[in-house]
């Protein structure tokens, strides 16, 4: 006898007495969970926060320094990560192998997105048997920090790396922001270092693809970074990184502010650990110096100094990436719309614009492109790391060992496994074209908005600046610190702000202990998932045209 089809099983379970009230009581329940799982969230961020905001690390560590402690002080700290869970980590290393330095980024949230769960960057580095250091940083910023501040911090990490693993050159791990930092600190470093590898990490601030890539035309719709310097000056003197991250959140909001609450709804008794611990990350945010952000927003956002070889950060110190000798490695993706391949690739064209003249420079650039993982996955995603970073990690001596060229990195894993062993899958480099990388970048556009920026902030540094530093106290940035929307609509979702949150607290003690989940073919629970795939697909549609607009707007304004 053949089962009932799926539609008169739905139609049963619909006029089913037992049917009808399973759903009902299921997304009570789930709803009353839900709350649950966001006070815990909002509570698990104020510990954090009493706690000093410490790395999010799953890993133990040992601070090797503090540059907060140095000559000239930055909020950064060198880490040796020393065991994993019960392991320790001198029982993983081979001697043979170069130390790894892996570099997070500084872009709002705090340190430990390349190391808070076994299966990251971190792990898979202790896996092949590397010794790995860290690069963290504190909250706070020291007063005045710049970016000559923080690569002279990096300076110092790396020589006391070399000098702990003599005769080993040590590879720069740079995730996002940090890649721009990893590249900094070779080009200047004393002594040599071996392979950079930049995961998602923009060094051409103005590639992108139109219709695809709005961030890099913030600037210009923004005037420039006259903003960033008066939300410093509201600061005290440091910039919020929560607003780096409400910027994250709007740029694609169908999945940071829809998506992901709707995910914990739907599915919220397996969701809640995933989410918690991801969240207790996001969720950190961490500020920079008033300084040290202008100069940021400055010198490579809007002036793209980087790619044009024009980048001078004080003490003589100018970047020219065509000094750079290391081997690099550069992993990014097409489903990244925050550092698209566009920008982590272009400046190549820029730098060397053929490929004989990158050969006659003696450089070795390898890079791989993933077609659908995000920014974060980059980092974050376990069968990432299990696969794409291990092959990367296992690769180094074959990068070194290739002629000078620009290659694609393929990984061929027929078993689609992303913990298979070689010779299960395998890694091929295959030789490409300076010439054929074609991006879209506007210079003449970008450039009109570097001079629009220039302007303003001489207008905003010269006659409003000083008059808001002169009525913004540390008590008034303390209270705007605590009252951005990104802290209030978590934080007052605990019970230290909120008291009623004890009754959900309560509530959520008695759903746990008698759960009646709702069968997952109930045709309820089949049409919230519907609607709420159809609410992703109108807020995505709305975000298409706020961005189609904010093109128009920027192609009108500066003739693009």
């Amino acid at each position: 006898m053949r089962d009932p089809a799926p539609s008169s099983q739905a139609a049963s379970t619909l006029f089913d007495p037992a049917g009808i009230w399973a759903y009902p009581i299921d997304a009570w329940q789930r709803s009353v969970l839900f709350w649950d799982v966001l006070r815990k969230r909002a509570n698990t961020m104020l510990e954090h926060e009493e706690a000093g905001m410490p790395p999010v690390l799953t890993f133990q560590y040992e601070m090797l320094l503090d540059a907060r402690r140095f000559e000239r002080p930055a909020n950064y700290a060198l880490l040796r990560i020393t065991t994993a869970d019960t392991e320790h980590a001198d029982a993983c290393v081979d001697d043979s192998k170069p130390p790894v330095i892996i570099m997070d980024p500084r872009a709002g949230h705090g340190p430990g997105i390349g190391g808070f769960k076994r299966e990251s960057e971190i792990g898979m580095a202790l896996h092949e048997g590397f010794p790995v250091y860290f690069v963290s940083f504190f909250p706070a910023p020291s007063p005045h920090q710049r970016l000559i501040d923080v690569l002279h911090a990096m300076h110092h990490f790396v020589d006391e790396v070399i000098a702990r693993h003599p005769g080993k050159k040590p590879v720069l791990y740079g995730n996002c922001q940090a890649g721009w930092a990893a590249m900094l600190v070779a080009i200047h470093c004393r002594a040599p270092v071996g392979p950079i590898v930049l995961n998602g990490s923009p060094l051409s601030y103005w590639a992108g693809e139109s219709g695809a890539n709005p961030m890099r035309l913030a600037g210009g719709l923004l005037g420039g970074s006259w903003l960033t310097h008066f939300v410093g000056d509201l600061g005290d003197g440091r910039f919020d990184g929560a607003w780096l991250v409400q910027n994250f959140e709007t740029l694609k909001p169908e999945a940071a502010i829809w998506d992901k609450y709707a995910s914990l709804y739907l599915d919220v008794d397996h969701e809640e650990k995933r989410f918690l611990e991801f969240e207790r990350w996001w969720n950190a945010w961490y500020s920079f110096s008033r300084q040290e952000m202008v100069e940021i927003v400055d010198h490579l956002f809007i002036g793209n100094e980087l790619e044009q070889g024009t980048l001078e950060l004080g003490d003589a110190v100018r970047i020219d990436l065509r000094s750079l000798k290391s081997p690099l490695v550069i992993f990014a993706s097409y489903g990244d719309n925050i550092t698209p391949p566009h920008q982590a690739l272009a400046w190549l064209k820029a730098v060397y614009k053929t490929t004989d003249a990158l050969k006659e420079a003696g450089q070795r650039i390898v890079f791989m492109t993933d077609p659908r993982v995000g920014h974060l996955g980059i980092f974050v995603s376990a069968s990432v790391a299990r696969l794409e970073h291990r092959a990367i990690l296992e690769s180094l001596d074959d990068v070194v060992n290739l002629p000078p060229g620009l290659y694609e990195m393929k990984i061929s894993n027929p078993t689609n496994d992303p913990d298979c062993r070689k010779p299960q899958y395998s890694v091929s480099f295959e030789e490409r074209r300076v010439e054929d990388l074609a991006f879209d970048n506007p210079r003449k556009a970008f450039e009109r908005v570097r001079q629009l920026s220039q302007a303003n902030e001489t207008l905003y540094s010269n006659f409003v600046s000083p008059w808001v530093q002169a009525m913004t106290t540390p008590w008034s940035a303390e209270v705007l610190r605590w009252l951005h929307p990104m802290r209030t609509s978590r934080y007052m979702l605990s019970e230290k702000f909120s008291p009623w949150m004890h009754v959900i607290a309560r509530l959520a003690d008695e759903v746990r202990a008698k759960r009646l989940p709702a069968a997952m073919d109930n045709p309820m629970r089949a049409a919230e998932r519907t609607l709420s795939e159809q609410m992703q697909a109108a807020i995505e549609m709305a975000r298409e045209t706020r961005d189609s607009a904010q093109e128009r707007a920027f192609r009108g304004l500066y003739d693009y």
